[in-house]
């Protein structure tokens, strides 16, 4: 059977498995990706999204754009939204196979796909619908254009102008890309190439200048609440979490081989590791420049480098393949790649827990389907129509708040946590709002230990039911209360 009919099967047969996956674990959207759904249907309904929102996350016009689609579909444009995630990911599993058999072979690309399927941290995060593995696949792709023909131009600035319309990250590689591509090319090419670089920042400039009036609002707004949730840190600290991520995303053997595989790399094929290595290289230096700028550090910015790292693993696993066979290198090379293996195995016995998975994701799915029991229970409704006002612990369970009541503003979804640093600074209005007349939701049980629900700086006062309310709804995860 030709390579390319068991490329076509292995794809299939990833498809299925994620598509079983996506059915077996009925997650709903993480915060950043559900209030690109909330933004996108307020484009729908033809209102201009509030990006102003207490804690909002920053806006992704890509993602925003996606938002818009999954929208059409209702209460059902939720899941669709994790699973526009779920499909990005088979998009990167398929792209490192493609990489690592353009550059190496076809034994280090099915290794590659396979270090990527077994990254369990990036599996997690592709059930929540977050955003960053749509960006790690255009990435990704956008290095297998290049490998496959050098300078290709057009193609490869588009997937990264979309990558740009995700992460900012992007533009640096853009930038990087058209001083490459601009070399070689006339005056005339240069500008074209030009113009498709600065799509991504002209568009995401425009938004934040048509919907807030600051074309800066993304970069000012993004740096001050990351210094408000405290996840700025130091020049010395951002270069350590350099390690501490890729171990968190990689795991220990694997950054161990994907560092050996870097000259390995260099010495077997120098030309076609260019691309890759060059882009590693980029988003470990915007990693590092965003942290130290002020911007937040949090794992998920580092996925993008971590998971390129995986096609140097690849390489020091599988590279003894592209040797002559019975050679004695590469006969000590496949015993060394095998206790490479060992230990790795070894270690995600030690430290992987299926079941901490499983129950992380039926957390997140019983945390939304729980709070929409709540909310649509009769007592509740008829207290929010006359109370139209909720409120809730802090701003995490507010766009899963909008979504469920679809609610267009979120003038009338409030968090206590706001009101009560509003009240430290002098101004009460919208405490006094909420003890005048309203709902309240308060989580019991687990659900008050879930980073998804409470935030560890959370006041726990918030936690108490205020004088006047009358609890009107009890279940396994909330209580609502109302002073209806």
């Amino acid at each position: 059977m030709r390579l390319g009919t068991w490329e076509r099967i292995g794809l299939a047969a990833l498809c299925l498995l994620a598509l079983i996956g996506y059915f077996a674990f009925p997650t709903y959207p993480t915060y950043d990706s559900f209030y690109a759904l909330l933004w996108g249907r307020d484009l729908l309904h033809l209102h201009l999204p509030d990006f102003r929102v207490y804690r909002g996350p920053t806006e992704h016009p890509l993602a925003i754009a996606f938002g818009i689609f999954c929208s059409i579909f209702g209460q059902g444009g939720a899941r669709l939204m994790v699973l526009g995630s779920i499909a990005s990911f088979v998009a990167v599993v398929a792209g490192m196979y493609r990489l690592g058999r353009l550059c190496f072979g076809p034994f280090v690309g099915l290794l590659a796909g396979l270090l990527v399927l077994s990254r369990f941290f990036i599996e997690n995060l592709a059930a929540q619908g977050y955003l960053d593995i749509s960006y790690i696949a255009l990435i990704v792709w956008a290095i297998v254009l290049e490998v496959e023909r050098p300078r290709r131009g057009t193609a490869v600035f588009l997937t990264l102008a979309a990558a740009g319309l995700l992460r900012p990250d992007a533009w640096v590689l853009s930038g990087a890309y058209w001083l490459w591509c601009s070399w070689r090319a006339d005056n005339r090419t240069r500008l074209r190439y030009l113009a498709l670089a600065a799509i991504a920042p002209v568009v995401w400039v425009g938004l934040d200048a048509v919907v807030t009036g600051n074309p800066l609002y993304s970069l000012t707004s993004t740096s001050g609440l990351a210094q408000e949730l405290e996840r700025t840190q130091g020049f010395g600290s951002v270069v350590a979490s350099v390690w501490t991520f890729g171990v968190r995303i990689d795991k220990l053997p694997v950054i161990l081989g994907g560092l050996l595989g870097v000259p390995i790399a260099i010495w077997l094929a120098p030309r076609r590791v260019a691309t890759p290595l060059a882009t590693l290289v980029l988003l470990v230096f915007v990693f590092v420049a965003e942290g130290a700028a002020g911007a937040s550090v949090i794992d998920r910015y580092f996925m993008g480098a971590a998971t390129v790292l995986l096609l140097f693993c690849a390489v020091t696993i599988g590279g003894w393949a592209m040797l002559e066979p019975g050679s004695v290198l590469r006969r000590v090379w496949m015993a060394g790649a095998a206790v490479l293996i060992l230990y790795g195995g070894v270690s995600a016995a030690t430290t992987l827990s299926f079941s901490s998975l499983r129950t992380t994701l039926a957390y997140h799915e019983d945390f939304h389907r729980e709070l929409a029991v709540a909310l649509a229970n009769p007592r509740v409704k008829g207290a929010l129509e006359r109370c139209p006002l909720l409120s809730l612990p802090n701003n995490k369970l507010i766009p899963d708040a909008r979504w469920i009541l679809d609610s267009v503003g979120q003038h009338d979804i409030v968090a206590r946590s706001e009101a009560r640093a509003d009240a430290d600074r002098g101004a009460g209005a919208l405490a006094h709002r909420i003890r005048r007349g309203s709902v309240a939701v308060y989580p019991l049980g687990s659900a008050v230990f879930a980073e998804a629900i409470v935030d560890v700086g959370d006041d726990p006062r918030d936690q108490d039911p205020l004088p006047g309310f009358t609890r009107i709804y009890t279940s396994r995860y909330y209580a609502v209360y109302a002073n209806c």
